[in-house]
């Protein structure tokens, strides 16, 4: 065996990789590890593919096929009668960079390169990296356990619903999402949360950001106004901006969505709101704010956004009816989301439009998204009129139910005169209200040094006057990592203020 074998061999036992990969890949991840790792140095001559292939006792089409892929990326260089010999990377990179080059080629040569350039949209939209900002750490709000979605029990849900081989379920959705799934829906709308609702008002999107969108697309122009709650889901702020919406920010209090005289001399073309659970702060929307809402919003030709984006998790109680519910003039657009209640990535949501609007969203969403995930819709379908999506609600209510009491016990216990903690029986996360004195993002880069993810009230507002607090987050915890943490957070907590 010459050395480069013996030398690609060892490699390919030191790959760790996964036992399903095929020969042809563990060869080609091998040997481009060694390149890198300079362990085959540029110039060197790989034996014949027979030699090889002999070697190290596999088929001598796969070293071919490995060779030609390392060939593709530029990792060797076959000469016709000569062999195959490692590349010069470090020169190839240098001849990238512009390194050694005369001045007159780098400057043509970053000349001939084409400039980044964002457009004023685009520069404003990526300016707020939001998703670090929102990665799941202990105390994460609005984060749910998906953890603990029944996997096995999917699985089985998924395969037979493959196992039909339908091949309607492999296009496009053109007719505003599966049908089953848009029925079973309404029937859950219609009882758990009083929206009256029919099957063909029922659009499936990937999401609330999409509803949202599709909401900014088809009912407001650029330079329109967009009526939203101060403060705001940011997630929604964000949409609205990115179609050139200007945002009027209205003052929320624990009634929900206020308005004044000011406000009300202005014009919307959207308002969107979160009357069932107001986030941020977690304020259930007043049944007279709610009437006064639905009264502005004929007067003044304006349409209703509402997101109902947890309203599954009400501990106590039943869930509060739907503000589309009260609608008797057709202004509200009801949306909801899978995300919370089953597990982010099912990107499964859906969107209630009055009768009037069916024919437009539902082109508008086959020609703007191509929205398909039939066979997911198909299962969730299955998932909800088996009876598994109930209990799976019921389930992981009472537990994030226990989780919530908990963190209030270990916060109680620890958090000094002038600062309280939320008291709405629903949501996702808690809110501490803290001192105008206390700076609640310095307070939340503190904490995030113990790898715990609060977010600053703060930062959710549009308009300067502002309520100083943290957003906590108790689903993603296990009880003994809320025991733990909650007992530093109240610490730092109760240190910030004595300060």
């Amino acid at each position: 065996m010459s050395p480069t074998s013996d030398l690609l061999a060892t490699a390919l036992a030191q790959t760790g990789a996964h036992p399903r990969l095929s020969q042809q890949r563990r060869l080609y991840e091998a040997a481009k590890a060694a390149i890198h790792q300079q362990r085959l140095g540029a110039g060197s001559k790989l034996p014949s593919s027979r030699d090889l292939a002999r070697d190290l006792g596999i088929a001598r089409n796969t070293v071919i096929a490995a060779f030609e892929q390392l060939a593709a990326e530029g990792y060797v260089i076959t000469s016709k009668g000569s062999g195959t010999y490692v590349a010069d990377l470090q020169a190839h990179n240098a001849l990238m960079r512009g390194v050694g080059s005369a001045p007159q080629a780098r400057v043509a040569q970053r000349a001939a390169l084409p400039s980044v350039r964002l457009s004023r949209r685009g520069q404003e939209l990526t300016s707020y990296a939001a998703g670090p900002q929102f990665e799941i750490q202990p105390f994460a709000p609005g984060d749910p356990d998906f953890s603990s979605f029944p996997f096995k029990l999917w699985q089985r849900l998924q395969n037979r619903v493959w196992r039909e081989a339908r091949n309607d379920l492999l296009d496009y959705g053109q007719s505003g999402g599966h049908q089953p799934l848009r029925q079973a829906i309404t029937e859950y709308l219609r009882i758990s949360r009083s929206v009256k609702v029919e099957v063909e008002q029922v659009m499936i999107t990937a999401g609330t950001q999409q509803s949202l969108d599709l909401c900014a697309q088809l009912l407001a122009d650029a330079g329109d106004t967009a009526w939203v709650e101060d403060p705001c889901y940011w997630g929604a702020s964000r949409v609205f901006q990115a179609r050139e919406l200007k945002l009027r920010p209205i003052t929320v209090d624990h009634d929900g969505m206020k308005l004044d005289d000011k406000d009300l001399a202005t014009k919307p073309r959207l308002i969107y709101v979160t009357p069932s659970h107001q986030y941020p702060t977690g304020a259930v929307m007043s049944l007279a704010r709610r009437r006064e809402l639905l009264d502005v919003a004929v007067r003044k030709d304006a349409w209703i956004l509402e997101d109902d984006y947890d309203s599954e998790f009400r501990y106590t109680g039943r869930p509060l009816a739907a503000l589309q519910g009260l609608d008797n003039d057709d202004r509200v657009l009801y949306m909801g989301t899978f995300s919370k209640v089953l597990y982010p990535g099912i990107k499964v949501g859906y969107l209630v439009v009055p009768p009037a609007l069916i024919p437009a969203f539902r082109s508008a969403l086959y020609d703007l998204q191509r929205p398909g995930q039939l066979t997911v819709q198909a299962t969730l379908t299955d998932f909800i009129t088996l009876g598994h999506f109930t209990t799976h609600v019921r389930k992981i209510r009472q537990t994030y139910g226990a989780r919530r009491e908990l963190l209030r016990r270990m916060l109680v216990l620890r958090l000094p005169a002038g600062v309280t903690i939320s008291k709405e029986e629903s949501g996702l996360h808690l809110v501490i209200e803290l001192p105008d004195s206390v700076d609640d993002v310095a307070l939340a880069q503190r904490v995030a040094a113990l790898d715990i993810s609060v977010k600053a009230l703060s930062t959710y507002y549009l308009k300067p006057q502002v309520r100083r607090g943290l957003l906590v987050g108790y689903a993603y915890c296990t009880p003994e990592q809320i025991t733990d943490y909650g007992r530093q957070l109240g610490a730092i907590i109760a240190a910030e203020v004595a300060a």
